[in-house]
């Protein structure tokens, strides 16, 4: 069968019917001339009425079909193909580290034909194109999903705590998961609650660009990931991404209180109101944060990787209709707000909060700002809003609100449960107010 991903409709016909494949060198005639390059393929929800070619000089042009008056193949492209080299064997008297793959840039490849970023490497592939971590401890790779990171769900976080919590028990130093960055941020903060009390690092990493790439951070980010995971003196789960822009050194961030702040820089990810867990230097581990859990304590170790969906996350924006926070909140059992400032919403919006509180839905409150927290005491509007039940979740990460939501809500047994755990610092998801003087 030919491969044409991604091309469907008026388009697959047209390429079908020049006997064309994703990767050939294509000449497509238009009413206005001929076009020569290589058939790119075509992400899975995109129209079918374009045919996407790569140019001599590396820039890719849709042609609308409708203007095609014919294609023919002028050479049958290479397919891309990847050999990864032979994996390193285990040393004894190092730690075993497990290496978890969900997939994102972290494991893909670039073929370099088409442009296109391709989730092809699997955490096996990572371990033999790294074969310095055979220096730093006897890694066992495990595949469990191949996807983008905003593919990646409530149901996933359940499935990797539950694989995590299973390791900590079979004699490894530590979990390292690959991940796309768009919601990595999500996932650490939901196996934060999920794996409180874990006794051995867990630490979540990914690549802003993919391996192959000459200024990929992979590598380096996955060095600094299973090195804490093997000998980090503390617990818990983290994020492993670049410090800064150069490549020296990893930041080492608690899970609920990191964020990507760039879409495309290497040292994308901040510690948000909170200081680093660590730094990882090709010299070491440095700047451990005092109060960190210890690792090896298994005493209040109770994994819990249930999760409920149920949980929306609104942004209030002016002008935002109050018929938009009951549509939101229909079949919801828990909205978090990010509400303006110090934690506001228009008088508009009131009466359908008070209404969703009412038939025992949690609303909770978080800032828009990134940074401070939520006080609703200060104006009439949050004083308002506190008394018709939202719940104000002090300096917490609107993000980090809703992972905890969703796992609240999968582990409380009552409505009021629930609402006194939201408001409970269970993973560090809150700093403690700092007053002058």
């Amino acid at each position: 069968m030919a491969d044409l991903t991604g091309y469907k409709g008026r388009a697959l016909e047209f390429l079908t019917k020049a006997r064309a494949e994703v990767g050939d060198v294509l000449e497509a005639k238009t009413e206005w001339g001929a076009v020569t390059g290589t058939l790119v393929p075509r992400y899975e929800h995109a129209d079918d009425g374009h045919v996407i070619l790569k140019l001599k000089s590396g820039y890719n042009v849709g042609l609308a079909v409708s203007k095609l008056r014919s294609a023919t193949v002028k050479a049958k492209g290479e397919k891309p193909s990847f050999a990864p080299p032979e994996r390193p064997g285990p040393r004894p008297g190092l730690p075993k580290v497990l290496i978890v793959g969900t997939g994102g840039t972290i494991a893909s490849r670039v073929d370099y034909r088409t442009g296109a970023v391709r989730p092809a490497i699997s955490a096996g592939e990572l371990h033999s194109l790294i074969p310095e971590l055979s220096d730093i401890a006897n890694v066992e790779p495990e595949i469990m999903f191949n996807v983008f990171s905003e593919n990646i769900e409530a149901s996933h976080w359940a499935k990797l705590a539950a694989r995590a919590a299973k390791a900590a028990g079979e004699g490894y130093a530590g979990v390292v998961v690959t991940h796309g960055t768009d919601t990595l941020g999500y996932t650490a903060a939901a196996l934060s609650f999920a794996l409180q009390g874990v006794p051995i690092p867990v630490v979540l990493v990914g690549a802003q660009r993919s391996s192959d790439r000459p200024s990929s951070d992979a590598t380096q980010n996955l060095i600094g990931a299973v090195s804490v995971a093997a000998g980090a003196p503390f617990s818990g789960v983290y994020v492993a991404m670049h410090l800064g822009e150069s490549d020296d050194a990893v930041a080492v961030h608690r899970g609920t209180r990191v964020r990507k702040n760039h879409t495309s820089r290497r040292d994308a990810f901040e510690s948000v109101d909170a200081p680093l867990a660590a730094v990882w230097r090709p010299e070491g581990i440095e700047a451990v944060a005092p109060g960190l859990p210890k690792r090896g304590d298994r005493s209040g170790f109770k994994p819990a990787p249930r999760f409920d969906r149920r949980v929306a996350l609104l942004k209030y924006y002016p002008s935002m209709p109050g018929s938009l926070f009951a549509a939101a909140a229909k079949g919801m059992r828990a909205v978090v707000i990010e509400g303006t400032g110090l934690g506001h919403v228009g008088s508009r919006d009131l009466a359908a909060i008070r209404a969703f509180v009412k038939a025992g839905g949690l609303a909770c409150m978080t800032s828009q700002c990134g940074r401070g927290r939520v006080d609703m005491n200060v104006y009439d509007t949050g004083r308002d809003l506190t008394r018709a039940g939202v719940v104000p979740l002090e300096d917490m990460l609107p993000e980090t609100a809703l992972a905890k939501a969703m796992w609240v809500l999968g582990n409380s047994a009552t409505a009021a449960e629930a609402r006194a755990r939201m408001v409970e610092n269970l993973a560090g998801e809150m700093t403690a107010r700092r007053f002058p003087g």
